[in-house]
């Protein structure tokens, strides 16, 4: 899998998926194929949506202060390697069993989501 170190609140200096902003009249696939490269220079083919996630976020007083809804797809790797670019310190391939064991300081929901698509992956190929 690629993750990027985030280089901006939120979440700066934690490891995570590549994924933005989607842009008025873009899919949410074709924008995870966009944001991917953008990141990363990696190309890569939308496959299909894998789940949606709440990130909601909260002041010190408890008020909401924003709420996300990410809808994170499945890609079909087609050639490049991981460089960090525009919004990511660093962007790299990481195993299955480095998200699992949490080796990395990860954003929030990134080892669910992880093993989410390792299932996926595996019932694909049964």
């Amino acid at each position: 899998m690629i993750l990027v170190q985030r280089g901006k609140s939120p979440d700066a200096g934690l490891w995570g998926f590549p994924g933005g902003h989607v842009e008025l009249g873009e899919t949410a696939l074709n924008a995870a194929v966009r944001e991917l490269h953008e990141e990363t220079g990696v190309i890569a083919r939308a496959e299909a949506y894998l789940t949606n996630i709440d990130v909601v976020r909260h002041h010190p007083d408890g008020s909401v202060a924003a709420h996300y809804l990410l809808a994170a797809v499945s890609c079909i790797y087609v050639s490049g390697e991981p460089v960090a670019d525009t919004d990511a310190r660093e962007a790299a391939w990481v195993s299955f069993e480095t998200i699992a064991n949490a080796t990395l300081p990860m954003s929030a929901r990134v080892q669910d989501l992880a093993a989410l698509a390792r299932r996926n992956l595996r019932d694909r190929h049964a």
